[in-house]
C-alpha cells in the first residue's frame, strides 16, 4: 500500500535507538512517507522510547500528553510508540494515553510499515510486541524478536558518511539494575555474511565509518560452518570493505575482552583504537550487587592488557553512583578507580529503579536523592579533570579528523551552509576536534594540529602542507 503522509520521528536512548530510528524510517519511506522535523505538520508521529533511565519515560509520557489536544482536534492523526518502553509498558501505554494508536517492541520494528497500514485502514488500537523472558522457552522467545536484513537510510545517520551496524541482539548478563535484558531479548549474534552484506551497501551509500552495536558487543559469537566466529574474526572479515575507513564498536563486557580482540585492534589500521569498557562501580561489594560478574582486580587485570597491547589507545567507562546500599566507603573506592584508570571520558549515572529487575524486586533504593546528586557531581568532577589533564597532552600534536560537519557553535549561529566555518570531528580514538575549515573538508579525514583543550573538546588548525622546495644561496 503506497502512502502520501509525513512522518515525524523523535528518537531518546542509546545508539541502538538510533540505528532503530533509522531502519523504521527506512522502511516507511518505501510506503510513500516523507520524513518531516516539524510536528505541526506531521499526519504521524513516532516515538522512539528508551526505558533505562525513569527520565526517559517520563519525558516520553508527557510528549504524549501533549498530543492528547491535538489528537481530540485532528483524529486522523496517527502516533506510534516504539521500543524499550514499548515492549516493558505494552497495554499501560494504551491505558495512560488512549490516544495512542500503534505500540511496537523493539523486536517487532520490521513490522512497522505494516502495523502503520493497518493503523491507518481500521483505527484500532494495535500492540505488536514480543514475548516476555518467563512466557516460553528461550528459542520461543528469541524467535519473538525478530531479525531481518534492514533497510538502510542515510538521511537517519549521524552523518551521511557515519552509520551504526547491529552485529546481535539482546542480552543475557541480567546485571540487577538493568532492564535491557527484558526488553531486547536473549542474546542473539546475527550472521557474518549479513553483518558484511550491510557494511558494503553502507560503503556504497558513501558511508565512511562504520559502528558495531550490542549491549555487550564483545560477546558476539556466531557458529558458522562447525567453528565459532568471534568479533575478533568479524573485524578480520569486515576490515577491508572498499570504502569504509574507520571501525568502531560499543559496548564491550570487561570479562570478553579477550587478547584476540585487543591484538585485532592493535594490528589492523581501520579498527579505531577506542574502547568503551563499563565498569559501573569501583567496590567488589557493589558489583557483587549489580550481579556484573567480575571483580575490581579483574576490571584491573583487563586494563593493564589494554594498556600493554593497546598502548596508543584511549578507554571510556559507565558508572552508576548511588545503587542499593552503596555506602560512602564504597563509593570512594570508585572514585580510586576512575583516578587510577584515568579514562578518556566516563558517562556518570544516578541509580533509577526500573520494575521487572531483581534490584527492584529483592533490594531497597535507600540511597537519598540529594546523596546521589553529591555523589554524582564529585565523581563527574574527578572525571573532567582527568580529562582536562590528559587533553592537554595533546597541544602541539597532529591528529587525523573525520570531519562531521559544522560544530554546535556554527549550527547555532546560523553558518551551516557558509563556504568557510567551524567544523567539527573526531580522531580516531574517538577525541572530539574543533577547528575551522572549508566545509568541502566533511567527510574527510585529515590532519589538524591541536592548538588548546578542554575537558572534553580539543581546539585545532588544518594542517596544509606546502611542496617541497630547494633554496640555493650563492
Amino acid at each position: 500500500m503506497t502512502q502520501n503522509h509525513k512522518l515525524y520521528i523523535e528518537t531518546v536512548g542509546c545508539q541502538m535507538n538510533l540505528l532503530d530510528s533509522e531502519l523504521v524510517v527506512a522502511g516507511l519511506r518505501q510506503r510513500g512517507y516523507e520524513l518531516t522535523k516539524d510536528s505541526k505538520e506531521a499526519d504521524t508521529i513516532l516515538f522512539n522510547t528508551c526505558s533505562v533511565r525513569q527520565h526517559a519515560e517520563d519525558k516520553i509520557y508527557s510528549a504524549l500528553g501533549r498530543l492528547k489536544h491535538r489528537k481530540e482536534h485532528q483524529p486522523e492523526l496517527l502516533i506510534g510508540v516504539l521500543g524499550c518502553m514499548a515492549q516493558k509498558d505494552q497495554k499501560q501505554i494504551f491505558r495512560r494515553a488512549p490516544h495512542v494508536d500503534v505500540v511496537c517492541g523493539p523486536g517487532q520494528i520490521g513490522r512497522i510499515p505494516d502495523l502503520f497500514d493497518q493503523a491507518w485502514e481500521d483505527r484500532k488500537p494495535i500492540l505488536a510486541v514480543s514475548r516476555k523472558r518467563q512466557d516460553g522457552t528461550r528459542l520461543d522467545v528469541s524467535d519473538s524478536f525478530q531479525s531481518y536484513d534492514p533497510l538502510r537510510d542515510p538521511h537517519m545517520r549521524p552523518t551521511p558518511f557515519q552509520a551504526f551496524v547491529r552485529i546481535m541482539f539482546g542480552c543475557d548478563k541480567f546485571c540487577t539494575y538493568c532492564i535491557v535484558p527484558m526488553v531486547r531479548g536473549p542474546e542473539q549474534s546475527r550472521s557474518p555474511e549479513s553483518i558484511k552484506r550491510e557494511v558494503r551497501t553502507i560503503a556504497e551509500e558513501g558511508g565512511k565509518e562504520v559502528t558495531l552495536l550490542g549491549q555487550t558487543v564483545n560477546s558476539y559469537c556466531h557458529n558458522e560452518n562447525g567453528r565459532q566466529v568471534r568479533l575478533s574474526d568479524l573485524l578480520c572479515q569486515i576490515h577491508d570493505t572498499p570504502g569504509i575507513e574507520r571501525i568502531k564498536f560499543v559496548t564491550n563486557y570487561p570479562k570478553d575482552m579477550d587478547d584476540a580482540l585487543l591484538d585485532c585492534v592493535h594490528d589492523l589500521p581501520k579498527v579505531s583504537p577506542y574502547l568503551h569498557v563499563p565498569a559501573q562501580s569501583g567496590s567488589n561489594r557493589v558489583l557483587q550487587r549489580m550481579k556484573r560478574g567480575y571483580t575490581v582486580e579483574e576490571y584491573r587485570e583487563m586494563l593493564a592488557r589494554i594498556r600493554e597491547r593497546v598502548p596508543e589507545s584511549s578507554v571510556s567507562s559507565d558508572f552508576i553512583v548511588g545503587f542499593c546500599g552503596e555506602t560512602e566507603d564504597e563509593f570512594d573506592k570508585t572514585c580510586n578507580l576512575v583516578e587510577e584508570a584515568r579514562f578518556k571520558n566516563s558517562f556518570i549515572f544516578k541509580y533509577s529503579e526500573r520494575a521487572e529487575t531483581k534490584a527492584h524486586q529483592r533490594m531497597l533504593d535507600d540511597v537519598p536523592e540529594a546523596v546521589k546528586r553529591r555523589r554524582n557531581n564529585e565523581l563527574l568532577a574527578l572525571q573532567t579533570q582527568i580529562s582536562l589533564e590528559d587533553n592537554r597532552v595533546f597541544t602541539g600534536e597532529e591528529v587525523n579528523v573525520l570531519v562531521e560537519g559544522p560544530s554546535k557553535t556554527a549550527s547555532k549561529q546560523g553558518e551551516e551552509d557558509h563556504p568557510y566555518l567551524q567544523l567539527t570531528g573526531r580522531t580516531a580514538c574517538d577525541r572530539i576536534v574543533v577547528f575551522h575549515g572549508n566545509r568541502r573538508l566533511i567527510g574527510e579525514i585529515i590532519p589538524v594540529r591541536i592548538d588548546a583543550t578542554s575537558a572534553v573538546t580539543l581546539f585545532g588548525t588544518v594542517v596544509t602542507y606546502e611542496p617541497d622546495t630547494t633554496t640555493l644561496s650563492i
